[in-house]
């Protein structure tokens, strides 16, 4: 999400407010007034060009699954960039072979399950809705209309025309429309409105696919529930749809587990018929993808039908591979689940009048606030040297590195006590 642009340059270094105006200068103004501009880092810890340490409690937004400079991520890196760092999709790379095969098997997807690469959430998802377009087109269908892709209230599935046509937030989307026809959205955790949705097939074509994230991360980490999510796998059975979950934020250990869907408290215990994922995949460098579950969805596409120049690079591969073997070598999966549980529970009891309840799984979760005033409260955070994010004008998200400690979450808690309660709103 975009910046505040509560940052002044009155409040900022020599340094970060001389190059902030740079930045001004040649950077189109999409992002908002960048808060500081970062100079180096190192495991959970980042400083900004003046100097100012701050305790990163938002990992580039889910992305630092190893947080900054682990050695086996540099390694990877640069022994790849020393053979080879681009090749295109002509050919392939030993790193591209092996990260699908440890997704595959990370996700306990069936036999004939593929993977595709590409290098974003909103990319993942552009070909998650393609797929659902391929296996709409074989669905028996009266009405002439196209096959509906069916989405949920709060979603986000990212900002390219595809995306966006799933993604909930009226003021991001609608200046954009027309975007592409069939989407539908309803109601998050309402069986009777999904219900209702693949009862109007007769009239309004046939649905295709639901998408859904199982923790609705940019509405303010919000579980949908896993009653409702079981439900959508059992509509989508009987109707012959796809389920598709996007885990692009919470997948690669965020909730604990390598995907969320295999929490059985946000699933229910559902099997999707395809999964999303970005953001941690590489931890740090650009990568997305799709994994389709089973031979007869690993199928739709066919060769032409996508693609893209720097899907499944080499550099990207080496960094997924080497952040999924640190994942299972170093126990994150089990390091998410307990520093996730100290935080809401340390949130929960810390005694901050602001803080009405702390939510989340593993290492994604929010502090709720009494009042909207979010971007105020992540400002002094900031200020008083940590990173964390407003992500809804009653929710500060928090998604750290996995490598996070102990001692990092008593810090993390110790300053959001601190949080001033009568704080402006947004």
């Amino acid at each position: 999400m975009a910046q505040s642009d509560d940052t002044t340059l009155e409040q900022l270094g020599p340094k970060d407010a001389a190059l902030l105006q740079q930045y001004s200068d040649v950077h189109m103004n999409v992002f908002g007034t960048p808060l500081r501009v970062m100079d180096h880092a190192q495991g959970t810890r980042i400083w900004d060009v003046d100097g100012n340490e701050y305790l990163d409690f938002l990992g580039g937004i889910a992305v630092n699954s190893l947080g900054y400079g682990h050695p086996a991520w540099i390694k990877a890196l640069t022994e790849q960039a020393n053979k080879v760092a681009h090749t295109s999709n002509y050919f392939a790379t030993v790193p591209q072979i092996t990260l699908a095969s440890k997704l595959i098997e990370k996700a306990g997807a069936p036999e004939g399950s593929l993977v595709y690469f590409g290098n974003s959430g909103a990319e993942a998802n552009e070909a998650a809705m393609k797929l659902a377009k391929l296996h709409g087109n074989t669905l028996p269908n009266n009405t002439g209309k196209p096959a509906r892709i069916i989405a949920l209230t709060h979603a986000f599935h990212g900002r390219t025309l595809g995306a966006l046509s799933i993604t909930w937030k009226p003021v991001i989307r609608e200046q954009f429309e027309p975007l592409v026809p069939g989407a539908q959205f309803v109601e998050a955790g309402n069986v009777q409105a999904l219900q209702d949705a693949f009862d109007a097939s007769d009239e309004q074509g046939p649905v295709a696919a639901v998408i859904m994230e199982l923790i609705q991360g940019e509405a303010g980490v919000l579980p949908v529930g896993a009653e409702f999510v079981k439900a959508a796998r059992q509509l989508c059975t009987e109707h012959g749809a796809l389920l598709i979950i996007d885990e692009v934020q919470t997948g690669i250990g965020r909730t604990g587990k390598w995907f969320a869907f295999q929490r059985e408290d946000l699933s229910g215990g559902i099997i999707p018929d395809a999964v999303t994922f970005a953001k941690g995949v590489a931890g740090g460098f650009p990568m997305g993808g799709l994994i389709a579950f089973g031979k007869r969805n690993s199928s739709l596409f066919t060769p032409g039908s996508h693609g893209s120049t720097f899907a499944g690079n080499p550099l990207g591969c080496a960094c997924g591979v080497a952040t999924i073997d640190t994942i299972e070598s170093e126990g994150l999966l089990a390091n998410a689940e307990e520093r996730g549980k100290q935080l809401r529970d340390g949130l929960a009891s810390c005694g901050n009048p602001l803080f009405t309840q702390s939510r989340g799984r593993g290492l994604l979760n929010a502090v709720v606030l009494a009042h909207p005033c979010a971007h105020a409260a992540a400002n002094w955070a900031l200020e008083h040297g940590l990173i964390v994010n407003p992500v809804a004008p009653h929710a500060l998200r928090m998604a750290p590195p996995l490598v996070v400690s102990e001692s990092d979450v008593d810090e993390a808690v110790s300053i959001l006590a601190k949080v001033p309660s009568d704080l402006p709103d947004d």
